[in-house]
């Protein structure tokens, strides 16, 4: 596939400066928890830059916060990748370890044996930590919603075919946990946006969009890793299928939806002005609304910046070829 993947987006990237003390601990909480073993070494995750998306993503919290958040994108992506071998096709297997890190949501303590629910259970205790009940309340179901998803993504990579275009858009939304990730924008800034605000058809579509445009060109770029491994949840081989048309006319179809959806975006970053005066929002909800929705557009930004040039959907680069002989 061509490695023509970049969208126009109107919104230049910033980088958090507390990023240094972030890796740090970082490190120290991969050992913690041991996040990392033979199958992935400390040298290849490193090559993914995980504490640049965090300090791309929220480019404003303090360094406390940039820790939680890098710790928090590492255990996505590490929670994820034990998927991708024999238990990724066992839907009942991934089912019981996804219910053991929906019982930590629950109160039920992390099983010792299960590194990645004790982790979540560190990074549950931690985000939820001084918020209110209304939004653990809203995060814990995104986060149930997120976990609940990978046995039916298991069901679908064991049956082999790509789903139609509305079972691959349900799925895609709970595996890519993307709730849970602009939940992030108010617990590290350390507000909550006013119901009346964040249930707001705008505020609700613009993180649909914000949810939706990173998954489309992460579709697009991790294709060349995720078919051979037998994932069928990436919409480039949905339009494949549909319109019986090559890879790379797949993929720019599929970049072209995600560039119209930025386009969207942009228009209704544009009307939220207009948004909070029709809701009568007053000032100091205007302004946390407003907040609320730079941090989309920071991690929108961010996230795409990241995904550009992160080492995780590029292959590694050979060494230098050693003399042997002819």
């Amino acid at each position: 596939m061509s490695d023509a993947t970049t969208l126009d987006v109107p919104y230049p990237h910033r980088r958090n400066p507390h990023r240094p003390n972030a890796e740090s601990q970082h490190g120290r909480w991969l050992t913690e928890h041991r996040m990392l073993g033979s199958a992935l070494t400390p040298e290849a995750y490193a090559r993914w830059d995980v504490p640049d998306l965090a300090a791309l993503s929220y480019p404003d919290c303090t360094a406390e916060e940039l820790a939680l958040a890098t710790d928090l994108m590492g255990f996505y992506f590490l929670f994820d990748d034990q998927f991708d071998g024999p238990l990724g096709r066992r839907p009942a297997e991934v089912a019981v370890l996804c219910d053991r890190l929906t019982g930590v949501l629950h109160g039920t303590p992390a099983p010792a044996d299960t590194p990645c629910a004790a982790a979540f259970e560190d990074l549950w205790q931690r985000i939820s930590r001084g918020m209110s009940a209304r939004w653990r309340a809203r995060a814990t179901y995104n986060w149930e919603s997120y976990f609940a998803s990978h046995p039916a993504e298991a069901a679908g990579r064991r049956g082999g075919q790509p789903p139609d275009r509305e079972t691959y858009l349900i799925l895609r939304r709970g595996t890519a946990a993307m709730e849970s990730v602009l939940d992030m924008v108010e617990r590290l800034g350390r507000f909550e946006v006013a119901p009346a605000a964040f249930h707001s058809p705008p505020l609700k579509q613009l993180r649909q969009l914000a949810a939706d445009i990173p998954s489309l060109s992460n579709d697009i770029r991790s294709y060349p890793q995720e078919a051979p491994r037998g994932d069928v949840n990436n919409l480039v081989m949905i339009v494949q299928r549909e319109r019986g048309c090559s890879l790379e006319e797949a993929g720019s179809v599929v970049l072209a939806e995600a560039q119209l959806m930025v386009d969207r975006y942009a228009r209704l970053v544009d009307e939220l002005p207009r948004t909070y005066r029709e809701l009568e929002l007053g000032p100091d909800q205007s302004r946390t609304a407003q907040r609320y929705a730079d941090g989309l557009t920071a991690w929108l930004s961010g996230y795409l910046s990241w995904e550009s040039g992160t080492g995780r959907y590029r292959p590694e680069q050979p060494g230098p070829e050693q003399p042997g002989p002819e």
